[in-house]
């Protein structure tokens, strides 16, 4: 029997994660939210020693733990330099392209607690000023902050307590049409996180209980290709829940729910893909299959650790990953779904 995930539940916790800052490195915050939520669910939580969260669910059967993970660190950058004229460097945390966070606010999070807000810009953001604005080369050290104080010099940053190594983190600018669409930064790997949460969600609110032992672990350094390299030793088999990507030769939409074949790592376990597809087709989730040759995971940083494990990768669509990007709530409801036919 299909489980009815809580729209209104999911989708407000999604709202929650991502808006609070959490670039790889920086997730304190975010895994508070984390913390809380398991406890109103009344699931056990422990920590793994670089803070990442491990939520445990018994089963009729425990002599078998299944594995799921989402991450809840995000794309950020850091302050490489503080420039002469009182604007920042920047050096990047996680990959994508300079493009996609030019004229973009942010906030710059220092180590005192102290947070001030700024624009990063390239150093020729200007046509009317700049002749080549257009095709100046879009670099990490052709893109600066432009911080929101009354700054004119490198003392006056300092002075402001902003130092190099404080995390910069992007605006996300959340918004959730009327239509059901999300746009949002951080849907990678928010939204799975946000999935994952409604599948706990429902099995405190409609009683039920897992198959066998399951373990969520919430990791918090997936994009810097880390985050679950180490894992709890009685998983037999992990599913890693994390975005998929949209584009040429992929046939998945934002509705879907993605299965990766395979990935940067190699294929994935064939019979738990394959029962993924079989699960779909049987609970008419709607789903694509494909194969993603520029992207990790949680469960290939899992297996390349050396883990013995069995692996898989699902997630909701996601349209333009690691830009502005956009999925629908019917992708990450799916993906309740079908991770729910799976474990029970």
């Amino acid at each position: 029997m299909s489980i009815q995930p809580n729209e209104n539940y999911i989708l407000s916790f999604l709202q929650k994660l991502l808006n609070t800052p959490s670039p790889s490195g920086f997730t304190a915050q975010v895994m508070k939210h984390i913390e809380e939520e398991a406890t109103a669910l009344e699931v056990p939580l422990t920590w793994n020693h670089k803070g990442g969260a491990i939520l445990t669910v018994q089963g009729h059967d425990n002599s078998h733990t299944i594995g799921l993970s989402g991450h809840v660190d995000t794309l950020g950058a850091m302050v490489r330099a503080i420039k002469s004229e009182g604007t920042l460097r920047l050096t990047l945390v996680g990959g994508f392209m300079l493009q996609a966070i030019e004229n973009e606010y942010c906030t710059i999070h220092t180590r005192s607690g102290k947070t001030y807000t700024g624009t990063i810009l390239s150093t020729h953001p200007s046509v009317h000023v700049y002749s080549d604005a257009r095709d100046f080369k879009r670099q990490e050290n052709h893109m600066e902050v432009r911080i929101d104080e009354l700054v004119e010099s490198k003392d006056d940053v300092l002075k402001l307590g902003i130092s190099v190594g404080d995390f910069v983190s992007f605006d996300p600018r959340s918004i959730i049409t009327d239509s059901g669409y999300i746009k949002s930064r951080h849907l990678d790997d928010k939204a799975s996180v946000a999935a994952l949460f409604g599948l706990l969600e429902s099995m405190k609110r409609e009683n039920w209980k897992p198959r066998t032992t399951v373990k969520i672990l919430i990791s918090n350094y997936e994009e810097v290709g880390h985050g679950a390299a180490s894992i709890p030793d009685d998983i037999v088999e992990m599913i890693a829940v994390d975005m998929g990507c949209i584009g040429d030769d992929l046939s998945c939409k934002e509705t879907d729910v993605s299965i990766c074949a395979k990935d940067s790592s190699g294929p994935y376990d064939y019979e738990m893909t394959s029962r993924l597809i079989a699960l779909a087709e049987s609970e008419n989730i709607p789903y694509a299959v494909d194969v993603y040759p520029h992207y990790g995971s949680d469960a290939s940083a899992a297996l390349g650790a050396g883990n013995n494990i069995r692996a898989a990768l699902i997630g909701p669509g996601v349209h333009a990953s690691h830009a502005m990007e956009r999925t629908h709530k019917q992708a990450i409801l799916n993906t309740t779904k079908l991770l729910a036919a799976y474990i029970k």
